[in-house]
C-alpha cells in the first residue's frame, strides 16, 4: 500500500504514556521505582545556590583589606541574619565603633584579603519536581529524577502559553463552535481545567484567572488577544515560563477555529476526570507541542490493545485522517483517498507530491501533502 510521511499530533482516547521527571541539577530521588504516584506528588527535589552579595567590608570599617579577617565576628560557612553585625572595629577605648551588617540572610561564602570585600551568600531556592501524572515509577535516576508511566488519553495540541498544571476538567462548551466567553467563567470553576468551543478571549481569560482557573483548552485564539495578554509580541522562542496565573492549550490555531469534533467528543467524555496539561511549545527544531494528558488508571491500560504503541507516529496511508493547516480549508479535518505517486503542477507553477483527501463534509479535494499533519489515533 502506498504510504507517505508527515509531521502529525496525537489525538488518542488511549495510549500508554511515559513521562521524564528530571531535576535542573542533582539533588534526591523522592521515591522508588514501582512506587504509585499521584499527580500532586513531588518525586525529587533540589536546592539551587542563592544569589551571591558581595560587601566591601574594608571601606565599611577603614580598614586594609588585609586586615578585614581579624575583624569578622563569625567565619566563613556561618549563617546570618539581615542587619546582624559581622565584624566591627575595636574603636578608641571602646567607642567610636566602626561596624558591618549583613544585607541578607543567608551564610558567609568567603572573605577576600585582596580586595576587602565579604562574599555573602543568600539562602538556598528549593527545587520540586512533581510527578505531574498519576501513574506508577517504571525507573528511577539517582540524584536526577524519576520516568512515570501511565495509561490514559493523550491530545496535542498546537500552540499554548504557561507551564504545567492539573486540575479537574469541567466542558464550558456545548459544540465546537461556541466561543468561552466571560459570562461563562463562574466562581465554582476555581481549580479546574476549562474547555471552550472555537475561541477564547482576552476577557475570558482574564476572568478565569481572577476566579482561580488553573486552564483553559480552546479551539483557537486572536493574535491580538494573545499579544494583549502577555503585554508583549511573542515570536518564535519557547513557551511554557510565562506567569500570567494560567495555563492555556490551543488545540487548531489562531483566530476563529472549531474545535475539532473528534477532540471536543472525547474531552467530553472525560468530563470531571483529573487532568494535566502543559502550555509549552517549540516550533523549531526539537519541535514541542502542548499537551492534554487525562489517565484513565491501571484497569483501562490492563484492558486496552497496545496497536498504537506499534504504529509508526507521521506515516500517511489511504484512510489517515489528517488536519488541514493551510487555507483554504485551514482547520479542517478530513481522510486521506489517494496517494498519487507522481508529481502534479500547482497554480504557482511548483511541481509536488500531493494527496486527495476527503473532508468531513463529504467533499474532496486534492492538495500538496505539505498543506497537512497527520492525526495519530
Amino acid at each position: 500500500m502506498a504510504h507517505a510521511y508527515t509531521p502529525g499530533l496525537k489525538v488518542t482516547e488511549g495510549m500508554t504514556i511515559e513521562k521524564e521527571r528530571r531535576l535542573p541539577l542533582e539533588g534526591e530521588v523522592l521515591v522508588e521505582a514501582g512506587a504509585t504516584v499521584k499527580a500532586e506528588d513531588v518525586v525529587a527535589k533540589a536546592d539551587l545556590p542563592g544569589n551571591v552579595q558581595l560587601l566591601n567590608v574594608a571601606n565599611l570599617l577603614s580598614v586594609p583589606p588585609k586586615e578585614v579577617a581579624e575583624y569578622m565576628l563569625k567565619p566563613v560557612g556561618e549563617s546570618i541574619s539581615k542587619d546582624e553585625v559581622i565584624a566591627t572595629t575595636k574603636g578608641l577605648f571602646g567607642l567610636f565603633k566602626s561596624q558591618a551588617r549583613s544585607p541578607i540572610d543567608g551564610t558567609i561564602e568567603a572573605v577576600s584579603d585582596v580586595t576587602g570585600q565579604v562574599i555573602l551568600r543568600e539562602p538556598p531556592i528549593p527545587v520540586e519536581v512533581k510527578a505531574y501524572t498519576d501513574g506508577i515509577v517504571t525507573e528511577t535516576v539517582p540524584t536526577e529524577g524519576v520516568t512515570v508511566e501511565t495509561y490514559g488519553t493523550y491530545i496535542q495540541g498546537i500552540f499554548g502559553i504557561g507551564g504545567e498544571t492539573v486540575g479537574d476538567l469541567v466542558v464550558v462548551a456545548k459544540s465546537s463552535s461556541d466561543e468561552l466567553t466571560a459570562e461563562q467563567i463562574l466562581p465554582e470553576h476555581r481549580d479546574n481545567i476549562l474547555v471552550g468551543g472555537s475561541l477564547v478571549t482576552t476577557d475570558a481569560i482574564q476572568k478565569a484567572i481572577q476566579h482561580g482557573v488553573r486552564g483553559i483548552i480552546a479551539g483557537g485564539i486572536d493574535d491580538a488577544d494573545l499579544r494583549e495578554l502577555l503585554g508583549y509580541e511573542l515570536g518564535v522562542a519557547i513557551t511554557g515560563s510565562e506567569e500570567i496565573g494560567i495555563t492555556l492549550v490551543i488545540t487548531e490555531g489562531f483566530g476563529h477555529v472549531a474545535m475539532a469534533e473528534q477532540t471536543l467528543t472525547l474531552l467530553k467524555g472525560r468530563k470531571g476526570m483529573k487532568t494535566s496539561i502543559n502550555g509549552a511549545t517549540q516550533i523549531r527544531a526539537g519541535v514541542v507541542r502542548p499537551e492534554i494528558l487525562i489517565p484513565l488508571g491501571s484497569e483501562a491500560a490492563g484492558s486496552a490493545s497496545d496497536a498504537d504503541e506499534n504504529a509508526a507516529g507521521g506515516i500517511l496511508e489511504v484512510g489517515s485522517s489528517v488536519r488541514i493547516i493551510r487555507e483554504p480549508y485551514f482547520g479542517q479535518l478530513g481522510r486521506v483517498t489517494a496517494l498519487p505517486v507522481a508529481l502534479q503542477d500547482l497554480e504557482t507553477e511548483a511541481r509536488v507530491r500531493v494527496l486527495r483527501v476527503e473532508l468531513e463534509d463529504g467533499q474532496q479535494t486534492t492538495l500538496p501533502r505539505a498543506n497537512v499533519e497527520a492525526i495519530e489515533r
